[in-house]
């Protein structure tokens, strides 16, 4: 098959083209520049596949949580590209695609887990199926990262940024084999998953994709920061 995925629920900007297994990707730290780059990209990678818009299957979309712009953008620009050439999108949990930077070797439960800032990181825990691709241990959360509930597992793994926020209370909480601070999520691990997903029949219509904020609330008062702050 061959989709189009799009990343940019962290700072990171991501987007990858898969054909029938093979996967190309760009990918930046670029902080306020998704807009700037998603669709320029994505036309220079369908010109290196030696693909046309219209030869693609479905687009694949990070679908949070993360920041809100960054996670609306993608929504939105997935969508508009779905309908445009009539062609199903697949969401992936943006915590999923993280779970894929995992060490090789680890051979346990691993948890993925997302600088929210405003004192919260998002997390999920995820083992790897027998293809080696990350499935959900339990629902994906928002909380302190000292206090945010995390499952009693033996955990191999731990990646991304909420690891390193609240001076590293999340990370001091684990007894994982190995840390990384500094994973984040690329869209070639979302094109993977999204075609295993793809595989199962869970694509979507454009319009029935929601993104997954987690959080309802994108800014708080002067009085709730100082409460943050104790």
């Amino acid at each position: 098959m061959k989709l189009l995925a799009i990343e940019t629920a962290t700072e990171a900007c991501s987007v990858a083209v898969a054909v029938d297994g093979e996967v190309v990707e760009r990918f930046e730290i670029a902080p306020r520049r998704h807009a700037e780059l998603v669709l320029p990209w994505a036309d220079a990678l369908l010109a290196e596949t030696g693909l046309r818009r219209r030869d693609l299957d479905a687009i694949a979309v990070g679908r949070g949580p993360g920041a809100f712009t960054g996670v609306r953008l993608a929504i939105s620009l997935a969508q508009g590209i779905a309908l445009a050439l009539d062609r199903p999108v697949v969401a992936v949990s943006t915590l999923a695609t993280l779970a894929m930077r995992a060490p090789a070797p680890a051979a346990g439960p691993v948890l993925a887990a997302i600088d929210a800032r405003m004192g919260e990181v998002y997390v999920a825990a995820f083992a790897r199926d027998g293809e080696g691709l990350p499935q959900a241990l339990g629902p994906e959360r928002l909380g302190a990262p000292g206090s945010v509930p995390l499952e009693d597992l033996p955990w191999a793994a731990a990646v991304g940024s909420g690891l390193a926020a609240g001076e590293g209370a999340l990370a001091a909480r684990l007894r994982a084999v190995a840390f990384d601070p500094t994973a984040m999520p690329h869209a070639a691990d979302l094109a993977r998953l999204a075609a295993a997903a793809w595989a199962r029949g869970e694509a979507l219509a454009p319009e029935r994709v929601e993104p997954a904020y987690l959080r309802d609330k994108v800014a708080l008062t002067q009085a709730e920061q100082r409460a943050r702050r104790g």
